[in-house]
């Protein structure tokens, strides 16, 4: 079942989505501490984010897909959100800089052509940040919170999907290592939880966070080339016998 729209804004509004927004917003300001003169997409739910990220871009939309739903963005001015097909995006090629995907690849049926399509929309050398459930962590087995929905990943299988969709990962980190639960006693030490798995590098963080870059060319995909080795008579010329002359019959002899 997809995720709704309600739901996310509810789980962002509540501590543990509190929690959830400060230690992966924490990794995405890491990765680019400055989105000036931007033009930066948020595809998903990915909202939460946008507000810190955006704050100087020279201009940020979100998209949300059909099957999710979509809420005003932001809740003054106009607004720049849009209810979208994520793998038919309404952009032009090559006419963003930036794009953040969150609560979007492991919803969505094809994450092959979702990469590819983000991978179309971006300029040349274009980044993008993308959260995802981590296979092996607690989050994707609990299904109290969105990151328990949909497919989760492992990091081999994002590395082959990346580089399928001509990205080339830059930075790599976890985070969500504090169970899913809605405690005060867990909300209270989670700092402490994200100090000790992510210095020890334990492997069940929550979320993986990816930031690529788009390739600035296609690789020429390498062929293996194929030799026949199949035996195949050789001609060579041959000697051939030269026909002797006949014995010329003896002269008699004289005196």
């Amino acid at each position: 079942m997809p995720l709704d729209v309600v739901d996310l804004r509810a789980f962002y509004a509540s501590p543990l989505g509190h929690v959830a927004r400060r230690f992966i917003g924490r990794a995405m300001l890491r990765f680019w501490p400055d989105c000036a003169r931007q033009r930066l997409l948020g595809l998903g739910y990915a909202t939460p984010y946008l507000s810190v990220l955006g704050m100087q871009a020279e201009r940020t939309i979100a998209f949300m897909p059909a099957a999710q739903g979509v809420v005003n963005w932001p809740s003054s001015g106009l607004s720049a959100s849009a209810l979208v097909e994520p793998t038919l995006l309404p952009l032009p090629t090559a006419s963003v800089d930036r794009v953040v995907l969150v609560h979007a690849l492991e919803e969505t049926e094809s994450p092959d052509d979702l990469l590819e399509e983000v991978s179309r929309v971006l300029s040349p050398g274009g980044r993008m940040i993308l959260v995802v459930p981590n296979r092996r962590g607690l989050w994707a087995r609990m299904d109290g919170t969105p990151f328990g929905q949909g497919r989760p990943f492992s990091r081999r299988q994002l590395s082959a999907l990346m580089r399928g969709a001509e990205f080339s990962p830059e930075h790599w980190a976890e985070a969500l290592y504090v169970p899913p639960l809605q405690r005060q006693l867990l909300m209270r030490s989670a700092l402490a939880w994200e100090r000790i798995g992510s210095g020890l590098s334990l492997p069940f963080a929550g979320v993986h966070i990816i930031d690529a870059t788009k390739q600035f060319y296609r690789r020429a995909p390498l062929r293996a080339t194929r030799r026949s080795f199949a035996l195949r008579p050789v001609l060579l010329p041959q000697a051939s016998p030269t026909p002797r002359a006949a014995n010329p019959p003896e002269r008699p002899r004289t005196g």
